[in-house]
């Protein structure tokens, strides 16, 4: 059984917590405990979150855990002594260490960090590259692993890294079947942009959501204005002057977007590049990579490169 020690400082955010709640659910997959999780906190006792719950923790001790575990808060702390000196600890003794959202700021305090690649919520991006020169900030992605440590982004990140550590300790089957318990539909690759082109297209209403939605499901089709007004309920014209209204984009321009953010994931895989052109509704390879260029600066080809060198890192 692998002992889960999760750090809890004062004003930690709930979120953060129920990242515990997938070990959990991969013990009831597993139909045994494969972990046990245990709430530390510099001295133990009650420590009260940002809401105002509390919850009950034991004091750090000279016990073993497998994984180390440090979440943030709604605002950023400097740390005690004492924790740091703990996480340090913890890195030599414990076989990984972790954090999500803010977390990384006290990974980073205690040196662990240094030289290392690494990621945090895309609100503290800035402001952790200029407090840490040395640490190696990835911004943009969900999680981040290197070597023994692992980082996630803010908020549901912290559930993407839980699985990812799952599907390592004890299979994809697992993984997948906990994620299914909490209703997930996918489970998030590690470098998949914190961003997301639905919410940065922040339709207002429903009938111009329910046309993305629609054009989501079904970017492997050729997808028309008539269609995606036909989605809306709405007639051409209206549809055209309300979508431009509502996300400041034309349809094609959004359209290329959500075709972009899927082919992004596949490329990650082994699938080919042409498979990948139709599957995203790229009339081709070509077409495909002209617009990876012009939205990330580099083709497809190179983009899946980097992220097997990633992997080859680990």
């Amino acid at each position: 059984m692998q002992r889960i020690g999760y750090i809890l400082t004062p004003g930690f955010t709930l979120m953060g917590l129920t990242v515990m709640g997938a070990f959990e659910l991969a013990n009831r997959t597993a139909k045994q405990q494969e972990y046990q999780a245990v709430m530390l906190s510099e001295h133990g006792g009650q420590v009260q979150s940002a809401c105002g719950m509390s919850v009950e923790t034991a004091a750090f001790d000279g016990s073993y855990f497998d994984t180390v575990m440090i979440g943030g808060g709604l605002g950023i702390h400097g740390p005690s002594p004492n924790l740091l000196e703990f996480l340090r600890a913890s890195m030599a003794s414990s076989r990984r260490i972790a954090s999500t959202c803010s977390g990384a700021f006290f990974l980073a305090e205690a040196g662990i960090l240094d030289g290392r690649r690494a990621t945090t919520h895309w609100r503290h991006v800035a402001r952790f590259r200029m407090q840490y020169p040395t640490v190696r900030v990835d911004g943009d992605c969900i999680y981040v692993i290197d070597g023994p440590v692992w980082t996630s982004a803010g908020m549901t990140a912290g559930f993407d890294l839980a699985f990812g550590m799952i599907e390592r300790d004890l299979g994809s089957a697992i993984a997948r079947g906990a994620a299914k318990y909490m209703m997930m539909d996918h489970r998030r690759a590690r470098t998949q942009s914190q961003s997301s082109a639905l919410l940065e297209l922040n339709a207002k209403s429903d009938r111009i959501q329910a046309a993305l939605v629609f054009a989501k499901k079904n970017l492997h089709t050729t997808l028309s204005i008539d269609r995606l007004a036909d989605a809306a309920h709405l007639s051409r014209r209206q549809f055209c002057r309300r979508f431009l209204a509502e996300t400041g984009r034309s349809p094609a321009k959004a359209i290329e977007s959500l075709r972009l953010e899927a082919a992004r994931l596949l490329v990650e895989g082994r699938l080919p590049l042409a498979t990948v052109a139709t599957e995203t509704g790229f009339a081709d390879r070509e077409r495909m990579r002209r617009a990876f260029i012009r939205a990330y600066g580099h083709p497809p080809r190179v983009m899946r490169r980097n992220v097997q060198a990633m992997g080859s890192e680990l």
